[in-house]
């Protein structure tokens, strides 16, 4: 008789241990990049690590949560779009109320009860679930028609984006378009749309970018300035050191100064005053400074690993929703890396888009760790499957084995 086996057997530990190395070295880093800014104010200087801490345990909390529930809750309809509704009532007290919280240029922030939170952060992992249920439930359908699957979708979907677009976070809003393109590749459409829209991406981008510095910034309305701003400075911040590429002349000192093996944790120089973002949007900057450029492509590395392992279980899931799922979890982890790394060394423009894990920010850590608590959910049931399908077919050898034998014997008598 099969034996039934508890659930944490199954834990996959290529996802949970990259995530737990890259959390805890976030909380030391961001104490390391706060502690002498914080100081200088009057402030205790672990006061920023220590709420990153705190989130990293709301995040475990999560983590276990989700963990502990069976996949087929996730897939219920009006839970999905109950917390969609959510994310645009948020998007919109955020924007139009007292509560909205302005900063880095946008009303990104929603502050109620002393809590302070980013929205778009959590419209990230909502918008992952969101699809991954309407592209598994229409499977067939986009196979055959897809204008006609993504009918409804592109309704909710253009509404969350041009909430955010409207903040204005406009680095949220490329995330999550590039989110969506990402889940649309991978829904089954023809390979004919796939090339079409990529090649349609990285034109438009290119187009997008030349037009900007050929046209200048009288052609943006005034809340849009600072994305002109950075498209300006992008290429060569050095054009305008002490002013908008104050910020990315002074990245790329401190990732200068850390060559192969760092300053040393705690020793940067560039946290004392020159970079204002430096446990957040340049955190990697920081980590290179301190810890050196090894170590740096190490935690890369981690990353990386953690990233293909979510994939990998995307990959090889018979469920259309754990697959979706999966790929759309691993894709914003890939997306925000590449964002943030892209940023602070000139390839793209700054977006404000933080380091994945590691950068300080209770909104983002505890949305990853949604996904990760998603992502372990899902690869735990893929195993159970797999072990169960085994166990099964091991039994019913069993039976045949046993039936000829005793075949074999009355045979034989």
């Amino acid at each position: 008789m099969q034996k039934k086996l508890k659930k944490r057997v199954y834990l996959d530990y290529g996802i949970l241990v990259p995530y737990l190395v890259l959390s805890v070295l976030g909380i030391i880093m961001v104490y390391s990049a706060s502690s002498t800014a914080l100081s200088s104010k009057g402030l205790n200087p672990a006061d920023s690590a220590i709420k990153q801490a705190l989130f990293f345990i709301l995040g475990i909390i999560a983590i276990i949560t989700i963990y502990k529930l069976k996949t087929k809750v996730f897939k219920k309809p009006a839970m999905i779009y109950f917390l969609v509704w959510v994310m645009v009532l948020l998007l919109v007290l955020t924007k139009f109320t007292p509560l909205g919280v302005r900063g880095g240029g946008a009303d990104g922030w929603i502050k109620f009860a002393g809590i302070t939170l980013q929205p778009v952060e959590f419209i990230k992992i909502i918008l992952i679930w969101y699809l991954a249920y309407i592209f598994s439930m229409k499977q067939e359908l986009i196979g055959s028609d897809f204008r006609k699957a993504m009918k409804k979708p592109v309704f909710y979907v253009a509404l969350l984006i041009f909430g955010v677009l409207i903040q204005p976070d406009t680095g949220g809003a490329v995330i999550l378009i590039l989110i969506t393109m990402t889940m649309v590749f991978a829904s089954g459409i023809n390979y004919y749309y796939t090339i079409l829209g990529l090649g349609a991406g990285v034109l438009g981008s290119a187009v997008l970018i030349e037009f900007i510095n050929l046209t200048g910034a009288h052609l943006f309305p005034k809340r849009f300035q600072y994305v002109y701003q950075r498209f300006r400075t992008f290429s060569n911040p050095f054009v305008d050191s002490l002013g908008d590429g104050h910020q990315m002349v002074n990245s790329y000192y401190a990732m200068s100064n850390g060559g192969w093996f760092g300053r040393g944790i705690g020793n940067s120089i560039q946290k004392k005053g020159f970079l204002s973002a430096a446990q957040t949007d340049f955190m990697f900057s920081i980590i290179l400074e301190e810890l050196g450029l090894i170590v740096g492509l190490i935690i890369l590395g981690l990353l990386i690993f953690l990233i293909l392992r979510i994939f990998i279980v995307g990959i090889r899931s018979k469920d259309a929703f754990n697959s979706m799922m999966c790929i759309g979890i691993a894709g914003l982890l890939l997306i925000q890396t590449f964002i943030n790394i892209g940023g602070i060394t000139g390839i793209i423009p700054l977006t404000g888009v933080t380091f994945p894990f590691l950068s300080q920010g209770g909104s983002s850590l505890i949305t990853l760790s949604i996904g990760i608590g998603l992502a372990l959910n899902i690869s735990a049931e893929e195993r159970k499957l797999k072990y169960e399908e085994a166990v099964e077919a091991f039994y019913l050898a069993q039976q045949e084995l046993k039936e000829e034998t005793e075949k074999t014997l009355e045979e034989d008598d």
